[in-house]
């Protein structure tokens, strides 16, 4: 049956405000799930686990149920899940010094001009503390594409790390990673993938990507401040240096410092739930149910970005880049800078991103020096509605100048 947006958005207690929310590539609104499962987990009595005690028990089964979450959402091995709190940023940064430990002058790293800078900064850190070389994958400046050819040049017997993200969070670009890890698959590097933008709106199985990590944020597709980092081959952490204070660690938690916040453990697996609930027909097992609802989100979304790009050109936008796949996700330009077009927004009930575009993609296409962006994004809960209400919002911002 049709994707339910009626339904979806039932399930969602903070759209009861009467304010248009196109601000979620900033994260989405939690479900009451989500909501329930955080505040429920605090007010049961905690403790570390690995005690024989009722709490500790709860606190060790929630830590195992968290990491299966995560890998039933990816298709993974639950033993290679790394869990922190806040985004993956700070993950990928334990993961960068680790690499960073094995690699010697004259190797290389390759980094794309597409990535958000929170996938790019910790192996351009690791890459000047090893004086190892960094090599940029360009991307298309009309369409904002990351073309795969160019790793054919790019990747060398040298190179030991690819990061590439899955799907730009400020453009909408997916990429085809899967044609990415092809080419790095002969030379042995790593590639790690960032994969925060694409889970909260289509299918992301790891075997299909081909990566070897993939990055994850719960924030968004409506989760808490949890960020994940899943290995394909989970025995890689054991030969990763370690940065837990526990000199015993083994697996997930040699790149894991101090315990877990358990009320967020909790949030964590409710959010995928949620995602796997988001079509009332779904059925099966969890990963199942995953597949459906998410393939029935994609298909939704599609054409509902599809209509919004008509809208705002319409409108007397400019969409930046035109990919062949997107994500709900874009920015535009106004022929006023970016926070005034937000500010005009918001006196309509708009809730969008201004971006002074000095950072990441956007830096690289020039937007700081045309006054910036303003970013949309879509959620699980947006509706044709409301995309029309930034176009009709925009429409008459003309008559303003």
């Amino acid at each position: 049956m049709p994707y339910d947006v009626a339904r979806v958005r039932g399930l969602i207690p903070a759209l009861g405000d009467g304010w248009v929310r196109l601000d979620a590539t900033a994260g989405m609104q939690p479900p009451e799930g989500v909501v329930s499962a955080v505040s429920g987990a605090f007010r049961r009595s905690r403790s570390a686990a690995g005690a024989p005690f009722p709490a500790s028990r709860r606190s060790a089964d929630l830590d195992a149920d968290a990491r299966l979450a995560v890998a039933d959402l990816v298709g993974a091995d639950p033993r290679g899940v790394v869990l922190g709190p806040g985004g993956p940023a700070e993950l990928l940064r334990r993961l960068a010094d680790a690499l960073g430990d094995t690699w010697v002058a004259g190797d290389e790293v390759v980094v794309s001009r597409l990535d958000d800078a929170a996938n790019v900064a910790p192996w351009l850190w690791a890459a000047r503390r090893r004086d190892v070389r960094v090599r940029w994958a360009e991307i298309d400046i009309e369409t904002c594409e990351l073309p795969a050819w160019q790793y054919d040049d790019l990747l060398t017997d040298a190179t030991r790390v690819v990061a590439v993200t899955a799907a730009s969070g400020q453009v909408g670009t997916r990429v085809d990673v899967a044609a990415v890890a092809e080419r790095t698959r002969d030379t042995g590097a790593l590639l790690v993938v960032d994969a925060c933008a694409a889970a909260a709106y289509g299918p992301v199985r790891m075997d299909a990507l081909g990566a070897d990590v993939l990055a994850l944020d719960a924030a968004a597709w409506g989760g808490p401040h949890v960020g994940a980092l899943v290995f394909r081959t989970p025995a890689l952490l054991d030969r990763l240096t370690a940065c837990s204070l526990d000199p015993g660690a083994r697996g997930p938690q040699r790149l894991e410092i101090g315990p877990q916040s358990y009320p967020q453990l909790a949030g964590l697996v409710a959010s995928v739930d949620h995602l796997a609930d988001l079509d009332d027909a779904a059925t099966g097992t969890r990963p199942e149910r995953l597949l459906t609802s998410l393939d029935e989100l994609q298909f939704h979304q599609e054409r509902l970005v599809d209509d919004l790009v008509l809208d705002l050109v319409g409108s007397g936008a400019t969409v930046l880049g035109s990919p062949r796949s997107r994500i709900p996700a874009l920015a535009f330009t106004h022929a006023l800078p970016a926070v005034d077009v937000a500010d005009h927004l918001v006196r309509h009930g708009v809730c969008v991103l201004p971006d002074p575009g000095e950072r990441g993609v956007l830096a690289h296409l020039g937007t700081a020096e045309i006054g910036g962006v303003v970013r949309v994004g879509l959620g699980h809960y947006t509706t044709r509605a409301e995309t029309r209400a930034l176009a009709e919002a925009l429409a008459v911002l003309p008559a303003l100048l």
